[in-house]
């Protein structure tokens, strides 16, 4: 899956003790075959994410109330 700034994600844990993680893409690093992206998750956090196969896709929208 190729992802472009406001895309919003969701990534599968590594460990199925933890839940998967949801957020939106901030900015693209760098392109693949190695990409880089820049997450700013929905807790409020930030990182730099590179993406194991398989283990993103799409998220649905967040409410805004």
């Amino acid at each position: 899956m190729k992802l472009k700034v406001g895309n919003r994600i969701k990534v599968e844990a590594e460990s199925t003790e933890r839940t998967p993680r949801t957020g939106v893409v901030e900015e693209v690093v760098s392109e693949p075959p190695s990409p880089r992206y820049r997450i700013r998750w929905d807790d409020g956090h930030e990182s730099i994410y590179a993406p194991a196969a398989g283990a993103v896709g799409p998220a649905e929208p967040t409410e805004k109330a």
